[in-house]
């Protein structure tokens, strides 16, 4: 298993824990109301909107908690205003990093994410540095235990997927950008539940990290950006053997 689908599954678990003590609470909430702002705030019509509230119940938010973040997205409660940011930066080992920002307040995010690479052996990156290594693909994730391997990629085959992978617990759909809402419906349409579904950074190539050393030290590096209040996702192009990695996770 490459690097990064390893990752994302490791990322999908420590998200349940994260809701927790709120983190994965606030970062959702963001999402909802810069949704709700941009494409109004019904689901049926605003399929940002429909994937956020779809990750606010994979982590059992509270349907009180979509509402607010909602209407402050349309502006029935008072709310602040948020801006999106890309950055680029490097992690140890000459790792690509993709950190995706959802703030309102631009001088304290940069700080934040330059403050955070550099106390962890990474850097920051000018525009276009990274981003080339990388493509915005749909990502959809359905339980194992939700179809057979061979009905599901056949269905979402038909529907546009390109690809289909699994770890111990979901399946991994990747599709197209334009793609992706027929994918979705496709699955909706055969009553196959999802647990997840967004648009994500995929690389397009691979840094291959082979000593523990430095996997422990990109592992924490997004650890940290992932932690920053501001950060929503963070996406990372390496590449490292599963014992590597298990090795690095409990150093």
């Amino acid at each position: 298993m490459s690097g990064h689908n390893k990752w994302s599954s490791i990322k999908h678990k420590k998200a349940a824990a994260d809701a927790k003590r709120g983190k994965a609470f606030s970062k959702i909430s963001k999402e909802i109301t810069i949704a709700a702002k941009d494409g109004g705030g019904d689901p049926n019509m605003n399929p940002r909107l429909r994937t956020a509230i779809l990750a606010a119940k994979a982590v059992n938010m509270p349907q009180d908690n979509v509402t607010r973040a909602i209407k402050k997205g349309t502006g029935e409660l008072p709310g602040v205003s948020y801006e999106e940011i890309i950055y680029e930066g490097y992690a140890p080992g000459g790792v690509g990093l993709i950190i995706e920002v959802l703030t309102d307040n631009r001088n304290r995010a940069a700080a934040e994410v330059r403050t955070t690479l550099d106390k962890r052996g990474g850097s920051l990156a000018n525009n276009g540095a990274v981003a080339w290594q990388f493509n915005k693909k749909g990502v959809i994730r359905v339980p194992l235990n939700k179809a057979t391997e061979d009905d599901l990629f056949m269905l979402v085959s038909d529907a546009g997927a390109e690809d289909m992978n699994s770890d111990d617990e979901n399946f991994e759909i990747t599709c197209g950008i334009s793609e992706f809402e027929a994918v979705k419906k496709a699955l909706e349409d055969a009553k196959i539940d999802y647990i997840e579904a967004n648009l994500e950074q995929i690389p397009a190539s691979t840094v291959d990290v082979s000593d523990v050393k430095t996997a422990k030290q990109v592992m924490t590096l997004i650890d940290a950006l992932d932690e920053l209040d501001d950060v929503q996702n963070v996406y990372a192009n390496f590449k490292m053997e599963d014992s590597i990695m298990e090795q690095a996770s409990e150093e």
